[in-house]
């Protein structure tokens, strides 16, 4: 992996990636979701939230398509704070502050989950509120989707349109981009991914809908990725364990001038955890260099079918959907000698022609 260093100070002071992210640095908030992306990160295991304010939370609640002005979507999120405090009553023994249990305004708990203060009782038992209230709400929104009568290339093409609308919208903020495109994995493609991973048929597969980011400079990848949290999909539906990072190095990121006094503020950062080694690929060349990372993302689909459920499932349903990220000299590093598209898939054909002739055999002694 890469240590080359980047010159993130004056990337961020560059004035389209300064207008595009709305004059707002890069704070702790966006580091933290940041580190989350590169390492797939669960949120369960975040100690602290960062949300100053209401209007903060209604930013946040926007990109999973929830509406504070609409009394439905109010209806859902106090259904969901609600049973998030039952369950950790009932099953933990846990008890809150009233103003956590019975708020008036669902949306202060997210406030009260960010306080930076002395005593933090209060802030600790908020947040343990808001990772109910997530699993709670991705359950229920992958229980939708299973009653919801769309079929997943429905679901796709809504996921898609959203997406394509935020590329024009990135694109026209100014920042310095060189693509911003989707694509859909075929069948065939499906059918040959099945065959060449071990686990077949019981693997998710995390890629049918798949957006590459290109940045002009590798210095733009990482506001590239504020950019996206901030606007296209919500930091806590990404999938833990499913990101892939041979791009940047955290350690080397973390000393920038930007974010070196952030580092101490971080989620459970701990000495051993800021190398980001790179996963095998068997298919992939060894030089292949990106950031990849997948994200359940909401569509709503109250607009297609009805709504039975109201508060119980919500509107929203979840799309998987891969995010590609990297600069322009890598990504045309990564189309050179070994790296190659055409050599990534004829070693991924021989891989599928030699199991479904020969089976997986295991290496005995002395192989």
């Amino acid at each position: 992996m890469t240590t080359d260093r980047l010159d993130l100070h004056a990337a961020l002071q560059d004035p389209p990636v300064r207008d595009a992210l709305g004059g707002r640095p890069i704070d702790l908030a966006d580091l933290d979701v940041i580190r989350l992306i590169l390492r797939g990160n669960s949120v369960i295991d975040w100690h602290r939230a960062h949300f100053p304010d209401r209007a903060a939370v209604d930013r946040f609640f926007s990109l999973h398509l929830v509406d504070m002005a609409d009394p439905e979507d109010v209806r859902r999120v106090r259904y969901v704070h609600r049973q998030a405090v039952n369950y950790l009553h009932e099953h933990l023994g846990l008890s809150f502050p009233d103003d956590l249990a019975h708020p008036v305004d669902v949306r202060d708990v997210f406030v009260a989950a960010s306080w930076t203060g002395g005593f933090r009782r209060k802030q600790i038992l908020a947040c343990v509120i808001l990772k109910l209230m997530h699993v709670i709400h991705h359950m229920e929104a992958a229980e939708l989707r299973f009653q919801t009568p769309l079929s997943e290339a429905d679901v796709l093409d809504l996921a898609e349109r959203r997406i394509r609308l935020a590329a024009e919208r990135m694109r026209e903020s100014g920042f310095p981009l060189v693509a911003f495109y989707g694509s859909r994995k075929t069948r065939n493609s499906v059918i040959t991914k099945l065959l060449a991973k071990k686990e077949n048929t019981a693997v998710t597969i995390f890629d049918k809908l798949r957006f590459r980011i290109v940045t002009r400079e590798r210095a733009h990848v990482v506001p590239a990725l504020a950019w996206l949290t901030r606007h296209v999909f919500p930091f806590n539906f990404v999938i833990p364990g499913q990101s892939h990072n041979s791009l940047l190095h955290l350690g080397a990121l973390l000393a920038e001038p930007p974010f070196a006094g952030l580092r101490e503020g971080l989620q459970s950062l701990t000495d051993d955890d800021v190398e980001l080694p790179p996963e095998d690929n068997p298919f992939s060349g060894g030089s292949y260099r990106m950031i990849n990372f997948i994200v359940d993302f909401p569509v709503r689909v109250d607009h297609l079918v009805p709504m039975r459920h109201g508060a119980l499932l919500g509107r929203t349903v979840l799309a998987l959907v891969e995010f590609q990220v990297v600069d322009a000299a890598t990504a045309e590093a990564n189309e050179q000698g070994e790296n190659a598209h055409d050599l990534y898939k004829e070693r991924q054909r021989a891989i599928v022609e030699r199991r479904l002739k020969r089976g997986r055999r295991r290496a005995g002694p002395g192989a």
